[in-house]
C-alpha cells in the first residue's frame, strides 16, 4: 500500500496498481479508458457514456449524486474515484469508510492537468497520462483568443436560470478563448442563479447555451432571441467546456473553431 494525496488534500492509502476501480465521474471514467484501462474499471455511473463501446458492459452504480452504495459494495472495489463538485458528500464519506476514495477538485485547466497526471500515477499509467496532459496543454497554448475580448455568459440551466460563475473550469476556458464572464461570485456559488433582467444589464455580446447538464437546443436558442436582442446566441457542446479528463484533447480544437466563428460573427 502507498499513501497518496488527492486534490482535496486528503490522504488516501491505495495499492500499487488497483485492479477493481469504480468511477463516479463521467469525464474521469473516459480518462481511465483512454489511459489503457479496461477490465480494471468494474463500475461506472449511468452518466458515464464515453467511450460507449467500453462502458456498455460495466456495472452501473447509480448516478453521480445518487450513488447506489450497495451496488458499489457488491463490486468490492480497491479504488473509488470521485469529484468534490459532482458527487454527494455523504455518499463519499460512507464509501471512504470501507474503500480508498480519491477525489478531484477541478476549477481550472491547470487543475485538470494535475488531475490527469495524478490519476495516471494512481492507476499505474503515469507515462501515458503525462503525455496526454502535455498534448492538452500544448493544444490550449496554441489557441489565439478573440481580440478584442467579448463579454459572454454560459447558461447551464433554464429554471432556475443558472450560469457558470467564477472559480469553474468553464470560466477558465472562456477566458482562454477571449470571452469575459460577467458573473460575479454569489455567496460563493460557482453556478449562480440569475435573472434575464440581470443578463440584459450585463453588457453581454454573446450568450452560450450548453448541451449539458440541461440539453439546450434550437427552440431554446430561438426563444432567447426575443429576450436578449442584439446578443449573439450559440448552442455549444457542454462536454467540451466541462469534461476535465481526456476530452480536453478534443476541446482545444473545438475552441479554435468556436473562436473563428465568433470572430466572423456567424451563428
Amino acid at each position: 500500500m502507498r499513501l497518496v494525496i488527492d486534490q482535496m488534500g486528503r490522504s488516501v492509502r491505495v495499492g500499487e496498481r488497483p485492479q477493481r476501480i469504480v468511477s463516479l465521474v463521467p469525464s474521469q471514467t473516459e480518462l481511465l479508458f483512454d489511459l489503457g484501462l479496461d477490465e480494471e474499471v468494474v463500475g461506472v455511473t449511468r452518466f458515464c457514456v464515453h467511450p460507449a463501446e467500453r462502458v456498455a458492459g460495466k456495472a452501473i452504480v447509480g448516478g453521480t449524486r445518487d450513488v447506489d452504495l450497495e451496488a458499489v459494495d457488491r463490486l468490492r472495489p480497491d479504488l473509488v474515484i470521485g469529484a468534490k463538485e459532482e458527487n454527494e458528500g455523504a455518499a463519499v464519506l460512507r464509501l471512504a469508510e470501507s474503500y480508498p476514495v480519491w477525489l478531484s477538485d477541478v476549477r481550472s485547466l491547470a487543475d485538470a492537468l494535475e488531475m490527469i497526471r495524478s490519476v495516471g500515477d494512481l492507476v499505474g499509467r503515469a507515462g501515458p497520462a503525462d503525455r496526454l496532459a502535455g498534448e492538452i496543454e500544448a493544444g490550449f497554448a496554441s489557441l489565439r483568443p478573440l481580440s478584442p475580448a467579448r463579454r459572454a455568459a454560459y447558461v447551464i440551466w433554464p429554471r432556475p436560470l443558472m450560469i457558470a460563475g467564477r472559480g469553474t473550469l468553464i470560466d477558465d476556458l472562456l477566458g482562454r478563448g477571449g470571452l469575459v464572464n460577467p458573473a460575479a461570485p454569489e455567496n460563493g456559488a460557482r453556478y449562480p442563479e440569475v435573472t434575464v433582467e440581470r443578463l440584459r444589464s450585463a453588457g453581454l455580446e454573446v450568450l452560450l447555451l450548453a448541451s449539458e447538464p440541461y440539453p439546450f437546443g434550437e427552440p431554446d436558442r430561438e426563444a432567447w432571441e426575443g429576450r436578449l436582442p442584439g446578443v449573439e446566441l450559440h448552442l455549444v457542446d457542454g462536454e467540451m467546456f466541462s469534461w476535465y479528463g481526456s476530452r480536453l484533447l478534443k476541446a482545444a480544437g473545438y475552441f479554435a473553431v468556436m473562436i473563428a466563428r465568433l470572430a466572423g460573427g456567424t451563428g
